[in-house]
């Protein structure tokens, strides 16, 4: 097995729920040595169902392979100095805890970069630390609400909802690997570390405007700010004669080709649909002539127009498919794997392919606490010592 890209990096995750423990996975998964570091009452995602048993939700197994769990209460004395010694011995460390929180157990950037110098030290939280919106608690459904992603999706579809994932805390996942793995490009050119800061309002305003600014991008304004052909009534999926599916006809030779297929040639050349200009100003009739069409074939009939038409296409799977879908499973991407202590389970895989060191799941979910002992070695500690601060119940 490759031991992965990253082999050689060590990461101290010091963050809980979804966003901060999503992104050390990924690193994990890319090779790097995940330290996971928990207080004596764990991760909230652990406490999370469904569950087969205490401490094991589902999310807590989705986001926290490959990573080594050690226990350490950083409010006591030992617990504070055994942190210290593994941030010593860190290149990376990724929290998502509030910066006053931080302060108060002498753990912000400042204090931990006369440790480590090369620490290379990512903060993730709603705000900015230089905002006063900064000590504010900011869920995913509060950062949708304050990136415009809420307004988005009242303006598609009239109701200020929220998307029904947890958007947010994903996406600014995604955004830490990246930040985090800049600055140890440039830690390792220069040996020196740095603060990374990934504010979650800021990322995902960033990520809705790359479309939505529109007509805003222009000063002064030459038009309305959202995405036209997003945010027109019936972009959506179509009903076929037999179920659902994305019919998305994008180019001006991709809709005469679907009308034509559908026998309406009246429509092939209808000048509404000719040009960008034009299917800007009419996406709403667009897409209600293909929702009136779609309904006349099956799915899978729409399905061979389209692949000879080069139109894109999709039937839209159903989440339960995907323990059967053979592109899915196929891959291994969705697999049934065996715990140590949870048994049989599904597990999502690494989806990025890497050619000469790939992505692999070396080790599964930890219990909490499950290497306290190997880690406190690692760092020097023996005999009386570890048993000291290890937790009965961690071991």
């Amino acid at each position: 097995m490759s031991e992965g890209a990253l082999h050689g990096i060590r990461v101290i995750d010091l963050s809980s729920v979804v966003m901060g423990p999503y992104a050390t996975q990924i690193m994990g998964d890319l090779g790097a040595d995940v330290v996971k570091v928990e207080s004596p009452a764990g991760d909230s995602t652990r406490r999370t169902h469904p569950q087969r048993h205490d401490g094991m939700g589902a999310l807590a197994l989705n986001v926290n392979r490959n990573k080594r769990s050690v226990e350490l209460d950083l409010k006591t004395a030992a617990g504070h100095e055994a942190f210290l010694r593994l941030v010593k011995t860190a290149d990376v460390l990724v929290t998502n805890m509030r910066p006053g929180a931080l302060r108060r157990l002498g753990l912000d950037y400042e204090r931990l970069a006369e440790l480590n110098p090369r620490l290379v030290y990512c903060n993730a939280q709603g705000f900015r630390t230089d905002s006063d919106r900064a000590g504010l608690a900011a869920y995913d459904e509060i950062v949708q609400a304050s990136s415009g992603m809420v307004d988005l999706m009242r303006r598609a579809t009239g109701t200020p909802t929220y998307v029904p994932t947890i958007l947010a805390d994903k996406l600014c996942a995604l955004t830490i690997v990246y930040s985090v793995l800049a600055a140890v490009v440039h830690q390792r050119t220069t040996g020196r570390g740095q603060r990374v800061e990934v504010p979650m309002a800021d990322t995902m305003l960033a990520f809705n405007l790359v479309e939505h600014l529109a007509g805003h991008t222009f000063e002064p304004a030459i038009g309305p700010m959202g995405f036209n052909r997003s945010m027109t009534e019936g972009h959506q999926a179509v009903r076929t004669a037999d179920g659902w599916a994305c019919v998305l006809p994008y180019t001006e030779k991709n809709i005469a080709d679907f009308f034509r297929a559908a026998g309406r040639e009246d429509l092939a050349t209808d000048p509404r649909f000719g040009d960008p200009a034009s299917r800007a100003k009419h996406y709403g009739e667009l897409y209600d002539e293909i929702g009136k069409l779609s309904i006349e074939k099956t799915t899978a009939e729409w399905q061979k127009i389209c692949a000879e038409l080069s139109i894109p296409f999709a039937p839209v799977l159903e989440l339960e498919d995907v323990e059967t879908d053979p592109y899915y499973t196929g891959s291994g991407l969705v697999s049934l794997a065996e715990h140590p202590a949870e048994g049989t389970y599904r597990q999502v895989g690494p989806p990025m392919i890497l050619s000469d060191t790939p992505a692999s799941v070396r080790r599964h979910t930890p219990a909490r606490g499950e290497h306290t002992s190997e880690l406190l070695a690692e760092l020097g500690y023996a005999g009386e010592e570890i048993a000291n601060l290890v937790s009965p119940v961690s071991e």
